[in-house]
Formats: structure tokens, C-alpha cells, sequence
């Protein structure tokens, strides 16, 4: 065990937010009796603590573990605190900081604020003083998180899917049972699928799933950014220690990781990124630290990457690192049973949001939607739905005469034969040499009306 890590103990309940619960934090005093007293005071209330008694030391616990805080004494017998912070910007540091000092006169104050302190502490102070000051600091930390996540989302570098994966399907129901398998192990996960088939939806439930539901979940799609602004994007930047950008790594850290579209990474982000995968540790662009990471890694893609590295597009290494397990999403005609559900949740979420009416969604308009090929997948689903809540009709193809208010939908022999169907083979499991036993119909009879109806 680290001798320098305070022992973990049940935070104490208290107001000061569950910010600092979470949080690791890097004291750096060269005075026993401050370290012991900021020991009592936050060590039992955080996830991690640590301490160094000089900055030489405190550099060299910053190379081995992440910190979200440093409370720094700025009389050290070294160097001054806002030297030491100043160099350690250089190199990358990224933590909130806090200067603890008996003087703040205005040249230590300009200096510390270009050095990037988030708030001073004056010598002597009380506990209900540094942790007030150690809750807010934390407290903004986490808002800018927040806040530079939801500016990416919005911008579209990352996705936009949200809600469950839907449907009750055998091939919806073994990815459900392959993501709650999956989700409380650290290992990448590759999701595949043609596109819209919900690679995204089905990494974000297995984030939510998992132990790290309670932070971030970060989507990044790769083909929306150039090669230059990509590795800016992921791993951050630092330029003559004066402008720096978190990289979204560093935002996501402790929680989950989704590269979409990751067969369009450029060539030298692949590397950087097998590198960052092989060590758990990241580099800044500018930076000469590499900073521990604690993440965990999802990719997606609908591109056949074994062909991408045949033809030297993708890097071999890279693949094996990131195929240790493969969710292949199920495309919508292989789970044509789900469509309903799945019309139902659109026509709901879009009359809600359009405040339009709804369109009736009777057994015609059903068989209509269950017998179209569907190339786009959901979302193509999705779309028709939305655009036809805006028209007030489904286009003509799909149309049933049930659809007017107040008239009974009649249903065709041919519909009535389908859904019977249909329900004993879900009944079965889709074993169809059993629901021809019970349907009492030669299994050739079964075979050949699943083929006309896309099944």
C-alpha cells in the first residue's frame, strides 16, 4: 500500500457535495502538522488522497496518478509553490489548484491567476474553510465538464442517440445478454453493424450498465473531424504553456469512451491511440507528461475493418487491440417482429415533441412496415415515422385504410395467417421445425412464408 495515500473511510455526511466524494486530490506542504490536519480534514471525505512534502516529490506522484485537485502550499523550501505550478503547467498538468499561503499580495495573486489557481486560502484557516473552498473548486471543475460535453454533443462531433435498446426479438435479446455480460468488465468492445442498426444506443446501455454509469459517457464521432483536429480533440493540446484544451480523454475520465466511425481514424492517431490503449497512460500534444487514464474504451464502425487492414488502411496491431469482443448489431429485417414496438416508441416521442396528432398505427399499416426491406435500419424507421407525423399521413406504400379515426381497420385472410404465425415462431424461439409441428403445416410450408414476408 502507498504510504503517501491517506487510508479510504466512509465519507462523513456532510454539505459539502458529492463532488468531493469522487474526487482525487495531491496535497503538497512541506509543514507535518498542515499535512496532518488537511489529511483529517479531506482524506476521509474523497475518493483518493495523497501527500508530498516537497514539489520534487509531488512531481513524481503526478507522473503515476490523476488528480482532479492540488492544494499547494506556495512557501516551499525548494522553490515557491507558483514556480513549481508554473513548470508543471508546461509539462501538463490539468488539475483544479488551490494556493495555500500567509500573504497574498497583488504580484503573487496576478501570478498565481496566470498560472491558472482556481482560489486561494489564507493562513490560518479552519476546516469548514478549505473545504468550502475544495467543494466550489470541484464543483466548477465539473460544471465545465459538463458544459464543454454538452457544447461537443451539440456541435455533432459526438452522437445523439438516446433511450433503450427496444425490442424483444432473439437477436435484440442475446445483445442484451452479451451487454449485461460485458458490462461490468474493463475490456473494449467493438460494436458492428450496418449503419443505423443502434451501435451507439447499444453502447450507451452498456455504460449504463456498468460501474461507471455515474460519470461520463463521451461519443466522438471520428469522420466528422480532420486529421489535425482529431488528436486536439482526444488527447488535448498545450502550446508554450499559455493556452491549453483538455482533450476529451481527460473529460471522460472514470467513465466511458465511444470512437464511432473509428475505420476513419488518420493513420498517426491510430498509433497514438494503440499506445494509449497499451499503457493507460495519455500525452497531451505539447505536453511531456503522459497522465495516467482511467477509462474505458468503446469503438463502432460500419465498415468491414478485416478489409481496411488488407488494404493498409487500418493498422493491424490496432484491430486485435480493439476486437477482443464483437457486438454485431442485428440489422431491422432480422428482427422484423420489433417493428411495431419500435413505431409505437416513435409515433409517442414524436407527437410529444411536434405536438402533432398521432397516425393510427392498425395491423395493415404493421404488415405494410414488416414487409419493407428496410436498408437504413431504425433509424430509416425512425425518420419515416417522424416525416409522416409531420405530413399527417404514411406514404402510400405503407398506408392502411384503418388509419381514419373512428373506422375499424379489416383484416385480410393474409394478415390474419402472418401474425398467427409469426407469434408461434417467437413462441418457439424461432425454431421453425417446431412451429410447423404445432401449426400442424410441413416445415417447407413455414420455410416459404417466412421468405415472402422477409422473415
Amino acid at each position: 500500500m502507498n504510504p503517501r495515500a491517506a487510508a479510504r473511510t466512509e465519507p462523513p455526511r456532510d454539505d459539502y457535495g458529492e463532488s468531493l466524494a469522487r474526487a482525487a486530490i495531491l496535497v503538497v506542504d512541506d509543514e507535518p502538522g498542515m499535512r496532518n490536519f488537511l489529511t483529517r480534514t479531506l482524506g476521509p471525505r474523497c475518493r483518493h488522497f495523497e501527500l508530498a512534502r516537497s514539489c520534487s516529490e509531488a512531481g513524481d506522484i503526478l507522473d503515476q496518478v490523476h488528480f482532479d485537485l492540488v492544494i499547494l502550499d506556495n512557501a516551499m523550501p525548494d522553490k515557491t509553490g507558483l514556480d513549481w505550478l508554473e513548470e508543471q503547467r508546461r509539462v501538463g498538468l490539468f488539475a483544479e489548484t488551490i494556493l495555500i499561503t500567509a500573504s497574498a499580495d497583488l504580484d503573487t495573486a496576478i501570478k498565481a491567476l496566470r498560472a491558472g489557481v482556481s482560489d486561494f486560502v489564507l493562513k490560518p484557516f479552519c476546516a469548514n474553510q478549505i473545504l468550502n473552498s475544495v467543494a466550489h473548486a470541484l464543483d466548477r471543475k465539473y460544471l465545465a465538464r459538463d458544459n464543454y460535453l454538452l457544447r461537443h454533443e451539440l456541435s455533432g462531433g459526438g452522437g445523439t442517440a438516446r433511450g433503450r435498446l427496444l425490442g424483444n426479438s432473439q437477436a435484440i435479446r442475446a445483445v442484451r445478454d452479451l451487454l449485461a455480460r460485458l458490462a461490468p468488465m474493463p475490456t473494449p468492445v467493438l460494436f458492428t453493424g450496418p449503419s443505423g442498426t443502434g451501435k451507439e444506443v447499444a453502447a450507451r446501455t452498456l455504460h449504463a450498465l456498468s460501474e461507471r454509469a455515474d460519470k461520463p459517457f463521451v461519443a466522438i464521432n471520428c469522420a466528422t473531424f480532420s486529421e489535425t483536429h482529431i488528436a486536439e480533440e482526444l488527447f488535448g493540446v498545450i502550446e508554450d504553456g499559455t493556452r491549453r484544451k483538455d482533450g476529451l480523454l481527460f473529460h471522460a475520465e472514470g467513465g466511458t469512451l465511444l470512437l464511432d466511425e473509428v475505420a476513419q481514424l488518420p493513420a498517426p492517431v491510430q498509433a497514438a491511440l494503440l499506445r494509449v490503449l497499451e499503457d493507460r497512460r495519455v500525452r497531451s500534444i505539447g505536453s511531456e507528461r503522459e497522465v495516467p487514464l482511467d477509462l474505458r474504451f468503446l469503438f463502432a464502425t460500419n465498415a468491414d475493418l478485416e478489409a481496411e487492414v488488407t488494404a493498409g488502411r487500418f493498422r493491424d496491431d490496432l484491430y486485435h487491440r480493439i476486437n477482443i469482443v464483437n457486438v454485431a448489431m442485428p440489422c431491422l429485417r432480422d428482427r422484423k417482429e420489433d417493428i411495431a414496438e419500435l413505431a409505437a416508441l416513435f409515433m409517442s416521442e414524436f407527437v410529444t415533441t411536434l405536438g402533432m396528432p398521432a397516425l393510427e398505427l392498425n395491423d395493415e399499416v404493421l404488415l405494410k412496415l414488416s414487409r419493407y426491406d428496410w436498408p437504413g435500419n431504425v433509424r430509416e424507421l425512425r425518420n419515416l415515422i417522424e416525416r409522416s407525423v409531420i405530413l399527417g399521413q404514411f406514404p402510400a406504400e405503407f398506408e392502411g385504410q384503418g388509419r381514419v379515426s373512428g373506422v375499424q381497420a379489416i383484416e385480410t385472410l393474409e394478415m390474419v395467417e402472418q401474425r398467427h404465425i409469426l407469434a408461434v415462431l417467437d413462441a418457439c424461439g424461432g425454431n421453425r421445425a417446431e412451429a410447423a409441428r404445432r401449426l400442424g403445416v410441413a416445415r417447407k410450408t413455414v420455410d416459404r412464408k417466412c421468405a415472402a414476408w422477409g422473415v
